[in-house]
């Protein structure tokens, strides 16, 4: 089934009936985007948030200078969005572009809010999504402050295995904060303490 892996993802935090299920996935579509096709664009009022089933992504913004900034990469079963943009309905600030060729489910803002009323299940189940993920964001602003740049290179490596081999090495940098010769060097330096 196209949406299972969604429903895995949900069942594994809150149990849903057969009936549940079947009223959600009658509320989502399955899109597939191409590599280096743009999910969501800056500025754009984001009116889907999506679902990874295969492909990578990564989000970011671009300052004045025209330097891109990653702020979050996406893999498979990693919900990808712009939250501020989706539950506001504002205009978005980050552009959300895929790493290689990604399948995505998508939800709209209209039927995620409908689904919150026919399933409250789901309101549950987005909160624990978004803990999670303000967590980490939380965790990830003190370890930039706390610690040196190999120091987030090697916890970048023990907590996401699968996304460094996955994603271009100036991807990874610039979520880092680093440059690409920078992380270079320290892949460098830690190959040889091997």
């Amino acid at each position: 089934m196209e949406f299972q892996p969604l429903l895995e993802h949900i069942n594994q935090r809150v149990k849903l009936t057969s009936e549940e299920e079947s009223i959600i996935t009658s509320r989502l579509k399955l899109r597939t985007f191409l590599k280096g096709q743009f999910v969501q664009q800056a500025g754009d009022v984001s009116r889907h948030q999506y679902f990874i089933t295969s492909g990578s992504t990564k989000t970011f913004y671009t300052d004045t200078d025209g330097n891109m900034h990653v702020v979050a990469m996406g893999i498979e079963d990693w919900w990808i969005g712009d939250i501020c943009s989706f539950s506001n309905q504002l205009p978005a600030d980050f552009h959300i572009q895929c790493l290689d060729q990604t399948t995505v489910i998508q939800i709209a803002y209209s039927d995620q809010e409908a689904l919150f009323d026919e399933v409250p299940k789901l309101e549950r189940y987005f909160r624990l999504v978004v803990q999670k993920a303000y967590g980490n964001m939380s965790l990830r602003i003190v370890r930039n402050h706390s610690m040196s740049a190999k120091e987030r290179y090697v916890l970048f490596l023990k907590s996401y295995p699968e996304i460094v081999q996955r994603v271009p090495q100036y991807v990874i940098a610039s979520y880092l904060g680093i440059t690409k010769e920078f992380l270079s060097s320290i892949r460098k330096q830690l190959s040889t303490e091997a």
